[in-house]
């Protein structure tokens, strides 16, 4: 299966990029479903028909489907949530509370996750097309494997066995005392079940013959900005871009001078887009005389982004992570284009690196070559993070 991920700032047109590259797809012969796991949907919208949670054939080998984060949630978290809702029974809180503060902020993003993951194990589709949420989203999402395996191989497992050691001897005496039971198997399995998941989609996410993001941005500056920094935080999170669509560009075919300033601006905005992003292959759209609702609209449009291209060739093999070796020295090289080194932290702790840029972090497992070693320093050199180890000098006798 081909996994292709639209995301871009809010209100930038990936919606109806996704959709029409699913149109392409389609067109093809690949069987296709574009999935909406931005919970703000605009997929029905764009194909101009009623889409559900379950997947509604479009046209020949086209479907589409937008997620229904409480279907999912009661599907993959059930036995959790009737259990946190019988503990906010037990502690005075009324039914309809109970139900709402079970349901832990975050989780419907969290269960877009497992809709991708439980499609691409069934293999009924040649490739998915994902119409993510806005950047800041999608980049939490991606964020969630590395922080569940840290708490899952700090704290969870050791728990979990605890747990089940002890329940048998003090469920009694819970009971009585707290007026709730402590939880049982399906319960305490239920996390790490899950967790398996998000580990194995990682697996696919941070495969670049596999898994794709293409990021859609206007001629703007912030769009421009907030582009930029998704590239560099994707890349720190180890998943390929290997497009850039530029949308909503005018056309010089518009002439009334109430667009003039904003064409000089444009064309500003389109050389800084060329020279911010290059290496990656970046395609411009225009901006369209009506909206791009219904299947007439998006031809046009797939027809603009595509020709007889076929969407689903990696039109960009962006290596975000490698290990380096010269002369007995090893280099992590990371690919953060666009971040200076000043915004940058790095902590070792075990055999982990901590990288920290703003709000992102990300634990790298280190591989087993470099775990025994100490970072030295670190550089940025051609987009690269470049850091060194060496081996722990002896103390000076």
């Amino acid at each position: 299966m081909r996994l292709i991920l639209m995301t871009g700032k809010g209100g930038v047109g990936k919606t109806s990029v996704a959709a029409a590259t699913g149109l392409r797809c389609a067109e093809l012969g690949y069987r296709t479903l574009v999935l909406s796991t931005d919970p703000a949907h605009s997929l029905a919208d764009s194909f101009d028909l009623d889409l559900s949670h379950e997947p509604r054939e479009v046209q020949p080998n086209l479907w589409g489907a937008e997620l229904d984060a409480l279907r999912e949630l009661e599907l993959n978290w059930g036995a959790v949530k009737r259990y946190i809702t019988e503990v906010l029974q037990a502690r005075g809180l009324d039914g309809i509370q109970a139900e709402e503060l079970a349901v832990l902020p975050g989780m419907d993003e969290i269960f877009g996750l497992v809709r991708v993951k439980r499609h691409y194990d069934e293999g009924t589709y040649d490739v998915l097309i994902i119409d993510s949420a806005p950047t800041g989203t999608a980049l939490r999402l991606l964020s969630i494997p590395e922080v569940a395996g840290w708490y899952m191989r700090r704290f969870y497992k050791p728990f979990q066995g605890i747990a089940t050691a002890l329940t048998p001897v003090f469920e009694p005496l819970f009971k009585r005392v707290m007026g709730f039971s402590l939880p049982d198997k399906a319960v305490m399995d239920a996390p790490y079940e899950f967790y398996e998941q998000i580990e194995a989609l990682e697996r696919v996410l941070t495969d670049n013959r596999v898994t794709s993001v293409r990021l859609v941005t206007n001629p703007e500056k912030m769009v421009i900005k907030e582009s930029l920094r998704a590239h560099a935080y994707l890349s720190l999170y180890n998943v390929s871009t290997d497009l850039v669509v530029a949308n909503r560009i005018i056309p010089d075919t518009v002439t009334d001078p109430f667009f003039s300033h904003w064409k000089q601006a444009q064309q500003q905005y389109r050389q800084e887009i060329q020279a911010n992003f290059q290496p990656l292959p970046i395609k411009e759209v225009p901006l369209y005389t009506e909206e791009l609702c219904g299947l007439p609209a998006l031809e046009r449009l797939k027809q603009t982004l595509y020709a007889d291209e076929d969407p689903t060739q990696v039109y960009y093999q962006e290596n975000t992570l490698r290990v380096v070796e010269e002369a007995g020295i090893y280099s992590l090289e990371l690919y953060l284009p666009g971040i200076p080194k000043d915004q940058i932290q790095l902590t070792k702790t075990g055999d982990e690196l901590n990288v920290r840029i703003g709000n992102h972090r990300r634990n790298l497992v280190l591989p087993q070559a470099l775990a025994a070693l100490q970072p030295s320093g670190a550089k940025v050199e051609s987009d690269y993070l470049k850091i060194q180890f060496t081996a722990n000098l002896p103390l000076a006798s």
